[in-house]
């Protein structure tokens, strides 16, 4: 199976390189399918989804590559750059800082750093730094107008400076770089004529100056100010009546709080936080719909009249705190990541990593089904007693997704990896079967085989021991505790590891009485008898005779 897998690796290494990103993502999935506890697989191919822009894939298998092996510091490097590629640069530059923990002169992720950092604090977090974004450089390409334009070679010059200093305020007012600019993002950026002309069209396609009224109506008498001083009272009541329904929502007086709110939206209906207040009080009454559509609404109104940002994530949040509480939680996440997107809020982001937790839990909840997992358990089986452990391994694998509680399953992938002489991944399912059934039997003897097979004769023993606790009679642990002593009863080494891993040994050695007894019997053989009558200190001698430590001569 390794060298399958090692030749499915170098061919999607190979497509890769060649930009053929979708078939070295399939490659390495068939990989991965053959051994899934292979770090590298996961950040080659992690790396194989951010060039395909898939960068949400890009992350998972950059956390699993970590979750794998926490020590592997490209891992933390895939994780920081999927982030990045995400905008969420807060939690790249903390990835990038767990990185540099392990190797603290690891050059890729100091770069790393450093950009994410800029990329947080500096403009391109507020969206300027268009030409160093994957995604726009890829609608870019694919708009044929955008290719047409680049063909010139002041616009091709003038693209590359951008992408070099984004922040130069000569080429962002460039007519070529906003005529770009404006064919991506779907807006047009002219001059002050093309403005007027699309004035004129959205008012009924008059371009003609407007004449002065020339009707027989009456002129008003209103003097030039009034109707500033007017907007101005009307924002002012406004506000008044929102701090009325601020004092009435703290009593809890939801009716009185909703009918300030409302008037204070009628008097000044571009403002957005009247909507997002109104929104506040049907979460509280539990009207979800009404909660939703008030928040969007505000969202619209934010949108228009521009807002502060800070205000359209809160009201983003909002509708992800709805969704929440309706256990919608791909919708809450969904609508968190937009009010991250807007401002980077602890107290959301905490909420929104609780819910992708909860999500996750979900979704392997909704995967277990144990009447799947038994029929992939035979396939397994089937497939076992053909000789065909990776096959056997990959059915193993989906019963234990469907069926994660049964201490049977791990016991089979157990014996099949040790046929794979996968002896440390033997030994883990072992040890996770006896943590679901400690009397299984079996999977003391898998992890007494795994550690036999490992030359960790000590632990064997002891594991196979067990295994006797429970069946003193079971043939299988008989045997391999009599390998056991045999292959360690003339190793030095092995009598000392032994007495290292055997806290009763530790005990027994470390009993002051029992060394001047010990010491007795080195220079007093005879006294051996002696001692034996005490059945307290007999039963302790025998330890350290079964162990290996007191050797007996026959004569």
């Amino acid at each position: 199976m390794a060298s399958q897998v090692e030749e499915l690796k170098a061919k999607a290494n190979t497509a890769f390189s060649s930009g053929k990103n979708d078939e070295a993502i399939s490659l390495y999935s068939q990989a991965i399918a053959l051994d899934d506890k292979n770090h590298v697989l996961y950040s080659n191919r992690s790396a194989a989804y951010a060039k395909s822009n898939k960068y949400e894939e890009a992350l998972q298998d950059a956390e699993k590559c970590i979750s794998v092996k926490p020590d592997f510091v490209k891992g933390y490097s895939r994780k920081g750059a999927a982030l990045s590629f995400l905008k969420r640069f807060d939690e790249a530059i903390t990835v990038y800082e767990e990185g540099l923990k392990i190797d603290p002169n690891n050059q890729q992720l100091l770069t790393d750093l450093e950009t994410a950092r800029k990329d947080a604090n500096g403009p391109s977090a507020g969206g300027l730094n268009f030409f160093s974004d994957p995604q726009f450089l890829t609608q870019l390409m694919t708009n044929p107008r955008a290719r047409e334009l680049l063909k010139d070679p002041e616009t091709a010059m003038l693209m590359k400076m951008m992408q070099q200093n984004p922040n130069n305020p000569s080429l962002l007012s460039n007519p070529k770089i906003m005529k770009l600019l404006g064919i991506v993002l779907g807006f047009e950026l002219g001059d002050e004529n093309d403005l007027n002309s699309k004035m004129d069209t959205e008012n009924g396609g008059n371009s003609a100056k407007k004449e002065p009224n020339t009707s027989t109506s009456k002129p008003t008498t209103s003097k030039p100010n009034e109707q500033p001083k007017a907007a101005a009272t009307e924002k002012n009541t406004a506000e008044s009546e929102k701090e009325k329904g601020n004092e009435a929502y703290k009593k809890k007086d939801f009716e009185a709080a909703l009918n300030h709110y409302n008037k204070a939206t009628e008097l000044d209906p571009v403002n957005m936080t009247y909507y997002t207040n109104r929104a506040a009080v049907y979460f509280e009454q539990k009207q979800w719909d009404a909660c939703v559509k008030e928040c969007e609404k505000a969202i619209e109104v934010g949108r228009e009249n521009k807002a502060d940002y800070k205000l359209i994530a809160k009201a983003y949040a909002r509708i992800g705190n709805v969704k929440t509480q309706e256990k919608d939680y791909e919708a809450a996440v969904k609508f968190y990541n937009h009010s991250l997107s807007e401002h980077r809020n602890p107290d959301i982001l905490k909420k929104k990593q609780e819910i992708e937790k909860i999500f996750k839990e979900q979704e392997q909840l909704a995967y277990i089904n144990p009447e799947l997992a038994e029929e992939e358990k035979n396939k397994g089986n089937e497939f076992f007693q053909k000789a065909d452990y990776p096959t056997a391994l990959k059915h193993y694998t989906e019963a234990i997704k469907r069926n994660p509680n049964d201490a049977k399953l791990y016991s089979n992938r157990a014996a099949c990896y040790t046929k794979l002489m996968e002896f440390r991944l033997a030994m883990k399912d072992s040890e996770e079967g006896i943590r679901l059934d400690p009397n299984f039997i079996k999977c003391y003897l898998r992890k007494g085989h795994a550690l036999l097979a490992m030359k960790d004769l000590g632990q064997a023993m002891a594991t196979f021991g067990k295994a006797l606790e429970i069946d003193p009679n079971c043939q299988e642990a008989i045997e391999g505790y009599r390998q056991c002593s045999l292959k360690s009863s003339d190793d030095p080494e092995e009598v000392r590891k032994r007495a290292t891993n055997d806290p009763e040994i530790q005990q027994i050695l470390g009993d002051p009485g029992m060394r001047l007894i010990l010491e007795q019997m080195q220079n007093e053989p005879q006294a051996l008898r002696d001692h034996l009558r005490n059945p307290a200190i007999a039963q302790k001698i025998q330890k350290l005779i079964d162990a290996g430590i007191i050797g007996i001569r026959q004569g």
